[in-house]
């Protein structure tokens, strides 16, 4: 079922089996884990750590930022997580989804400083297809 709200639970680390609704914070290990919002059953990991996602937790809400994109994912669901509600963004066709990625990287890049790539997706891997095709017609 979708869902419109999460209720978040501190654990120190994230149990086998997620329970529906709720978001587990394990400070621990710096992550956020729930079971995808539009209610598919899908694991959603979120790494709390500079130039991936930040929470905020005010003494009984949480909020992370930025959205949670699945696109990696069959529902390639779009939300963002606000004061323990889930706001609903409109999807992201493929080209969107690609700028997304490759920003991450960027921001990866700029606070790291090393060169990290992106997961390989089947966006990637269509946008490097599409950029060797462009080589060999040059």
């Amino acid at each position: 079922m979708r869902q419109t709200a999460l209720v978040p639970e501190f654990v120190d680390t994230v149990p086998d089996a997620l329970q529906e609704g709720t978001l587990y914070i394990s400070i621990r290990f710096r992550t956020a884990s729930h079971l995808c919002a539009c209610g598919c059953g899908t694991t959603v990991v979120t790494p709390i750590k500079p130039a991936k996602w930040r929470l905020t937790y005010d003494g009984k809400t949480v909020s992370l930022y930025p959205s949670i994109g699945s696109w990696q994912i069959r529902c390639r669901s779009h939300y963002w997580i606000r004061k323990n509600k889930i706001v609903w963004a409109r999807p992201f066709d493929d080209q969107e989804i690609e700028e997304v990625l490759l920003k991450d990287a960027a921001d990866l890049h700029r606070y790291y400083g090393a060169q990290i790539e992106p997961e390989p997706t089947a966006y990637t891997d269509k946008a490097i297809g599409k950029q060797r095709r462009r080589s060999k017609d040059r």
